[in-house]
């Protein structure tokens, strides 16, 4: 019993390293040393392996449509608030879309200088219909849905979230009216998020399955790839949460973001150690208070940035795209790369501040633009090491963002922030 209870205290996250590194070695293995054709070819790879790896990315592919609808729908419906708030609350999401888009924009430049998926060579692995350069024109057409029961049907995810955006929009604006068919979405969402948990517990088997397929069929040629792809996310978080959001502190509101880091800082690693954004929401407040902002505001734009300010999951998403891409050998033209920024930027509407769900919105974006989702099973393994960093760099962009509203409103005490004062708001420590 000692034993199973030592095995049920280990995260998934760590299962998920567990089942990247087994993967990997088993395949490598099998790539240098097995040589009997029947048993590497027919058994593993177009069996077993193919079974689970398979069966995990269609059940990650059964989540999205209805998560993303329902989410996108809640989290819409959800800033209602705005209407009470004013220009805070205007404010507040102009800057959260503004940095989620120039994240992923920061993903996609990087990723095209340093080309990670190049030399794959995964061409003919797997179909797709790829996006490629479309009439601007065009391009917004085809988000309106014909009919958006058919779009939900066929996962044409641009008109769904079009469509839930438009729900979202009415049942924010009708409230009472409207008040059990609100009810009957979040509650939906709620059904949605729970399913994605238990799915969720499948994943270790899944990217074991996955990384073994892959490094068994294409061997030691992968790991560079894979390595140029965390490099890629890693720098593309580093430039934003050290060079633009500072630079957006600067222009915006003249104060210096030295001073705003050395407080920050707690924050940041409590956010990068446990992975979630909405668990970080009290210490952000508590430590936001002491750089002298209003809690009127903090209270507002803290707990909706953990909702749909996303940009660390945006840059990840951004990465994917261009690794898949490059892999692959596709050509994405302009209007699919806009098209990964529009649907980056509504999937982080949809994305909750829990651990990994981002990979579930991941496959949205690829569907966005025709890529193969079975790219996304290469990189679930390391993905929890990356979520870590990203999740710092969402907290982050929260706070940078309720710094700038709060300046801007009037609401931020600049002796507190300057250090010649201390805040008059108490707030129970909680590290």
């Amino acid at each position: 019993m000692g034993m199973i209870s030592k095995l049920k205290k280990i995260s998934l996250g760590n299962w998920m390293l567990m089942g990247m590194f087994l993967g990997l070695i088993v395949g490598l293995i099998l790539n240098e040393f097995v040589s009997d054709q029947f048993i590497k070819d027919v058994i593993l790879l177009n069996n077993v392996f193919y079974l689970g790896g398979t069966g995990f990315i269609k059940l990650m592919k059964m989540l999205v449509v209805p998560l993303v609808f329902f989410s996108i729908i809640v989290g819409v419906a959800s800033i209602s608030d705005i209407k009470k708030i004013g220009t805070i609350g205007g404010r507040t999401i102009i800057i959260y879309l503004i940095t989620t888009a120039l994240a992923v924009t920061v993903a996609l430049l990087i990723s095209g200088i340093i080309k990670p998926g190049a030399g794959l060579n995964m061409v003919g692995v797997a179909q797709a219909n790829v996006t490629t350069n479309a009439s601007a024109s065009n391009t917004v057409l085809n988000m309106i849905p014909d009919n958006p029961f058919n779009s939900l049907a066929n996962g044409d995810m641009l008109p769904v979230i079009i469509f839930g955006v438009l729900i979202g929009i009415i049942l924010a604006k009708l409230r009472e009216k409207t008040k059990l068919v609100n009810d009957f979405f979040t509650q939906g969402n709620s059904i949605m998020m729970e399913m994605t948990h238990i799915v969720m517990k499948f994943a270790p088997i899944g990217i074991f399955c996955l990384m073994a397929k892959t490094f068994a069929s294409l061997g030691l040629d992968t790991l560079l790839p894979l390595t140029k792809y965390v490099g890629c996310v890693l720098l593309g978080l580093a430039i934003q949460a050290f060079v633009v959001y500072p630079a957006l502190l600067v222009i915006l509101t003249r104060l210096n973001p030295i001073r705003f880091f050395k407080k920050f800082f707690p924050v940041m690693f409590f956010a990068f150690s446990s992975s979630t954004s909405n668990a970080t929401i009290p210490l952000n407040l508590e430590k936001l208070s002491e750089l002298g902002v209003s809690r009127d505001v903090s209270s507002f734009t803290i707990p909706l940035g953990a909702t749909i300010n996303m940009d660390g999951t945006a840059i990840m998403q951004g990465c994917a795209v261009m690794f898949a891409a490059q892999a692959y050998g596709m050509d994405l033209g302009l209007s699919a790369l806009l098209t990964v920024i529009f649907t980056a930027v509504t999937a982080s509407i949809g994305t909750a501040g829990v651990p990994s769900v981002g990979l579930i919105t991941l496959n949205m974006v690829f569907t966005s633009v025709g890529l193969p989702v079975d790219a996304i099973g290469m990189i679930m393994g390391i993905d929890h090491i990356l979520d870590m960093f990203r999740t710092a760099v969402n907290v982050t962009g929260d706070a940078i963002c309720t710094m700038i509203v709060s300046f801007k409103n009037n609401s931020l005490d600049l002796d507190v922030f300057k250090g010649k004062k201390e805040s008059g708001e108490k707030w129970v420590d909680i590290i």
